[in-house]
């Protein structure tokens, strides 16, 4: 019978003396890439990815819907919204768990287009996880944001880069979206 993975987790390393506790968080850590290994924020391919945001948001633009909204009453809500819990929690979730669980699994091997098959799969996933809210052109429209956000997963060992990435990317999409709402609108 096959254990469930927290309990593999749970299972692996623990010595009998009182830190299961520390060794438990350090493979949780690991697991999710909370590690901050080196500064991501200089790296050349991290600046050209952050770069990359613009021509993402372009591209989605004509598939969404613009309808005068009630912007001065939502306007906070909806940017803490798009721009910080959606890609913390995203990220977290589908980098951090998904990729990182996938990672121990699978390993980094690269595949013949540079992307690691834990990226691909994991923005597979997050792909088609969109479609419950969305179009499917939407939804494939994120697929490659999506394996930006798992390249930098790899390229740092850490989710705090495709974090950044993604709220940047959000943050981006937002504001043109509401600047574009509010001119419509008017």
């Amino acid at each position: 019978m096959r254990s469930s993975f927290g309990a593999r987790v749970m299972a692996q390393n623990v010595p009998p003396d009182g830190r299961s506790m520390s060794s438990l968080s350090a493979q949780v850590t690991a697991l999710l890439g909370l590690h901050y290994h080196r500064p991501f924020h200089r790296d050349s391919v991290f600046l050209l990815l952050f770069a990359f945001g613009p021509l993402a948001w372009l591209s989605m633009m004509g598939f969404y819907a613009f309808q005068p909204l009630p912007w001065h009453a939502i306007w906070l809500p909806a940017f803490l919204s798009v721009a910080l819990w959606q890609p913390l929690l995203e990220e977290l979730l589908f980098r951090g768990i998904v990729q990182g669980y996938l990672l121990q699994s699978m390993g980094r091997q690269k595949t013949w287009i540079g992307l690691s098959m834990p990226n691909i799969l994991t923005s597979l996933l997050f792909t088609l996880t969109h479609l419950v809210s969305h179009s499917l052109s939407w939804s494939l429209l994120v697929f490659v944001p999506s394996l930006c956000f798992g390249f930098v997963r790899d390229r740092f060992g850490s989710v705090y880069p495709s974090i950044v990435l993604h709220a940047s990317y959000n943050t981006g999409y937002f504001l043109l979206i509401g600047g574009a709402t509010l001119l419509n609108s008017r």
